[in-house]
């Protein structure tokens, strides 16, 4: 990022000054990805004092690297992670209820080649969490782990339906373009989260909206130990002062051991893996897959997917070990592994890199794993004691985590500091809406009679378009619109209001967090020079930015956008 100086933020300054001119908090959250923030959450509705504190922006981290699903983790079954799938499918089923914003079924094929193929292997996978030499997962295997999985997820009810098996020629006319050399398909049905950062904003909120006991700022990172307590530093100014909790969490994620670090202390609890994603502009492939995800091993064993989303097709991940001390970044070889999984099921349809418009990669939050294969390395979560010198606060190390099972894991994580500071629970967030969800219309009727309703002076397709970004929670954004004065930004179809209202409402501090978090325009491949000029030029006005900063504002996010995601911004966007 670029230097931080030269400029006031005063909505994040006053978010940091709440901090610092009250510092001392019963909880203090380190790390701002979903979990930390759904933690934060639950601990508000308790009534607990609790401050989060991120060095960057929010999820900006590994939240801001999934592959986009709300899933039940159907292959974590042959590693016997039984509570885990349990958990997960009842946490799918409720989100689908208390998110349907950003939640939303998603059907799923398995594109299957062998009948017997696997079977030999999986005791040895489930016994020893190793591949050893990859062997395809055949009809017969997948079907009893799709029974177990119906199971779990109350399949046959009106939660979900049964997965649905079709053989030879059925499976090849229900998806014309697959592969003619497979022999079955299995279609289910789990769920995707289309805009996760908007989410995660969204649990944010929430807890802030339970009063002045929750706390929360951006750009303040943990740096050391001070007077029994610790030293974050706002990043954006430089400013340095001591918060002192009763309780630690560090949800720092895959660098929890370098935050213990940085504060003094030694653990060994983390070893993250790396997976990368690429974002497809590609017509015939997107109708090739017939609105579904495809979910399948590759020929190394890797499961891996395609699926539509946006207009775009997402296609991931790879499954690597990596050092969370150095920047992660989407490979000429992970880039070649993705066409080629392509091919192994559509081959007849042509992929080219010229075709991406947007890739990311990630370093999931997995616990140390030693000689046991990537890709069985449990996705449980755990809370480890941790030991920092200098630090009078009990301190919680948070292992593991998906955004799945992030409302759960949050009230589990919570229950631990509310027994370490003798207070009881007052409520659950078991079925409490999430922000936009809040009253949420359940069809396309009642969608279209709420934006109606609510949109006041704006167009019905103005209206449509933010409640499609916010969820019932755009009554706000209206709101803040009609309070004041508004222009269209004709580049990234935002406006001067709504992008305040990012500013003063959502933390944006920087022209990158609009187009990597607040929407989807990195994502979609819609970025272009002139559309990061209007939101610099629009953003320096809310916060006093000189033509300087502005510009190094654009410079900084031309640079994050070629060197994370591999994106070169042009005069017109990649995708139109």
């Amino acid at each position: 990022m670029n230097d931080r100086s030269g400029t006031t933020n005063t909505t994040r300054r006053a978010a940091v000054a709440a901090i610092a001119d009250r510092p001392h908090a019963q909880v203090l959250i380190i790390g701002g990805g979903i979990n930390g923030i759904s933690t934060f959450r639950d601990l508000a509705m308790q009534g607990i004092d609790v401050i989060i504190a991120e060095r960057n922006d929010w999820v900006s981290g590994a939240s801001s690297a999934s592959s986009h699903m709300i899933h039940g983790g159907i292959r974590y079954l042959e590693n016997g992670e039984f509570r885990l799938v349990k958990e997960s499918v009842h946490e799918r089923n409720g989100l689908l209820k208390i998110a349907p914003h950003y939640v939303k079924p998603l059907e799923t094929t398995i594109p299957i080649f062998s009948t017997f193929s696997g079977i030999l292997n999986a005791p040895r996978r489930f016994l020893t969490h190793n591949t050893g030499k990859p062997n395809e997962r055949g009809a017969l295997l997948i079907e009893a782990g799709l029974q177990m999985y119906d199971a779990y997820s109350g399949a046959g009810s009106n939660r979900v339906p049964r997965h649905k098996f079709r053989v030879g020629k059925k499976a090849r006319e229900d998806m014309p373009r697959l592969n003619a050399d497979l022999k079955y398909t299995a279609t289910y049905f789990d769920a995707s989260v289309h805009d996760p950062e908007r989410l995660a904003l969204d649990v944010l909120k929430d807890g802030l909206g339970n009063g002045s006991n929750a706390r929360a700022a951006n750009y303040l990172e943990a740096v050391g130990v001070a007077d029994g307590g610790v030293t974050l530093r706002d990043n954006e100014t430089g400013d340095e002062f001591v918060v002192t909790a009763d309780v630690i969490m560090n949800c720092s994620g895959p660098w929890t051991d370098i935050t213990n670090s940085d504060l003094g202390g030694s653990t060994k609890y983390m070893g993250g893996t790396k997976g990368s994603h690429i974002v497809l502009e590609h017509p015939e492939l997107l109708a090739a897959t017939r609105g579904r995800e495809l979910f399948f091993e590759h020929e190394d064993g890797r499961i891996v997917l395609i699926y539509p989303l946006k207009g775009r097709v997402l296609v991931g991940t790879t499954d690597i070990d990596a050092d969370p001390s150095k920047p992660t970044v989407c490979t000429d070889a992970e880039i070649e592994y993705f066409i080629d999984l392509i091919h192994h099921v559509f081959p007849e349809i042509s992929v080219s890199p010229e075709q991406i418009v947007y890739s990311f990669s990630g370093i999931r939050p997995l616990p140390r794993h030693d000689d046991t294969t990537p890709g069985f390395v449990s996705r449980d979560y755990n809370v480890q004691t941790t030991t920092i010198p200098g630090v009078k606060s009990t301190v919680f190390s948070l292992v593991g985590g998906k955004w799945t099972t992030f409302r759960a894991l949050g009230e589990q994580v919570s229950d631990h500091i509310l027994e370490a500071l003798g207070k009881p629970r007052r409520t659950s967030t078991v079925g409490v809406p999430i922000g936009g969800g809040h009253d949420y219309p359940i069809d396309e009727v009642g969608r279209i009679a709420w934006v109606e309703t609510h949109r006041g002076s704006l167009s019905e397709t103005r209206a449509a378009a933010l409640f499609e970004r916010y969820g019932t929670r755009a009554t706000e954004v209206i709101d803040a619109i009609e309070a004041g004065s508004d222009e269209p930004l004709a580049e990234s179809g935002l406006s001067t209001a709504e992008l305040r209202y990012m500013v003063e409402r959502e933390f944006a501090a920087h022209v990158i967090d609009i187009v990597l978090r607040r929407t989807d325009l990195a994502f979609t491949g819609k970025v272009t020079t002139e559309a990061l000029r209007e939101i610099a030029d629009a953003m320096g006005d809310i916060l006093g930015w000189d033509a300087a900063k502005r510009s190094a504002e654009i410079d900084d996010a031309v640079a994050v956008l070629r060197d994370a995601h591999r994106v070169t911004v042009g005069a017109t966007s990649v995708a139109s």
